[in-house]
């Protein structure tokens, strides 16, 4: 059930320190931002970095320096995932004694081999992990005797499809087990995969909305799972916005150039700038235009954002560059 909407409302802006923000990141942080302070939401900055071989330090230092830029504050933080890894471990020994996670010895080849009978995944760059690569023994509900943090473990993921309401898509009803199957949720490394630890610091900080890019309203199935099957009943509310893509379609990345918002800075390019084209994108200006993150805060109407992806052109970044210093 979601939360109380009498109580203190909470929302976190958490970028993941394994590379640069880039426009699109600009756009949903923006949004998340401005709905807090125009609702009075406490804002928590969370630096999302379980994601250990990818993490770097000058990213780290450099994400709350780049949100500064663009304007936008925060009222607890930055708070590093990795310093309260305690809170993860209880969670996973709640799951364990539920009987609803086992570990896992497959790696990630033959657990390709396996699926490759299967028809294309729907996951993002994910293969579905079926019920019939489970281990021998175990069963849903019944414990797994003992657990090793050095292992990987999965989540027994039940068929049925996950339905929520989307504060700005709607009505959602994924179906994780037919296109993920049993995801992970703890690492070999010794730590929490991604869809543990954000309900885990999601729960303990008491957030009650996420916005986020639409490609993770499957994620929002996973964790809804596991909120469930820990007992809590503090599920957020999910906002999932259209994600910024390039001109072929494809979501924002290195192939459409160097979007970075690091590198739009280096070359001359204003904040303002930055706030300007996602506002057009918004609906809070007709044209690209130089806007604050307060104006961009005060012209901000959620039913005027696009409910399709925005694209990002080449006569956007011509525009950015023009306006460089």
């Amino acid at each position: 059930m979601a939360r109380d909407t009498g109580l203190k409302r909470v929302t976190r802006l958490a970028p993941s320190p394994t590379g640069a923000l880039h426009l699109g990141n600009a756009r949903t942080f923006l949004i998340n931002w401005a709905l807090a302070r125009r609702e009075g939401w406490k804002v928590v900055l969370r630096i999302e970095d379980f994601d250990t071989p990818r993490v770097k330090a000058e990213t780290v230092r450099g994400v709350p320096e780049t949100l500064s830029w663009l304007g936008m504050d925060w009222d607890e933080g930055p708070v590093i995932q990795s310093a309260e890894i305690g809170a993860h471990e209880g969670a996973m020994e709640r799951l364990r004694a539920a009987g609803v996670v086992y570990p896992c010895e497959l790696s990630r080849t033959q657990i390709e081999a396996a699926a490759s009978a299967s028809a294309p995944q729907e996951g993002d760059h994910e293969t579905r992990f079926g019920p019939e690569l489970r281990p021998a023994g175990f069963e849903v509900g019944r414990a797994w005797a003992g657990w090793s943090r050095e292992r990987n473990w999965r989540f027994a993921t039940e068929p049925g499809r996950v339905e929520f309401v989307d504060a700005f898509a709607g009505a959602r009803a994924p179906e994780p087990a037919r296109t993920i199957g049993d995801f992970l949720v703890w690492t070999k490394r010794g730590v929490p995969a991604y869809q543990l630890a954000v309900v885990v610091d999601d729960h303990r900080q008491g957030v009650t909305d996420v916005v986020r890019g639409d490609d993770l309203v499957d994620s929002a199935a996973r964790q809804l799972l596991l909120y469930r099957a820990l007992g809590w009943e503090d599920e957020p509310r999910y906002w999932h916005l259209p994600l910024v893509v390039g001109e072929d379609g494809r979501r924002l990345a290195k192939r459409h150039g160097d979007t970075r918002l690091d590198a739009y800075r280096a070359r001359g390019v204003p904040a303002e700038a930055v706030i300007g084209l996602c506002a057009h994108w918004c609906g809070v200006i007709p044209q690209r235009g130089v806007l604050s993150a307060r104006e961009f805060l005060d012209g901000l109407r959620v039913d005027r954002i696009a409910k399709e992806p925005i694209t990002f052109t080449a006569e956007d970044d011509a525009w950015l560059m023009s306006a460089a210093r």
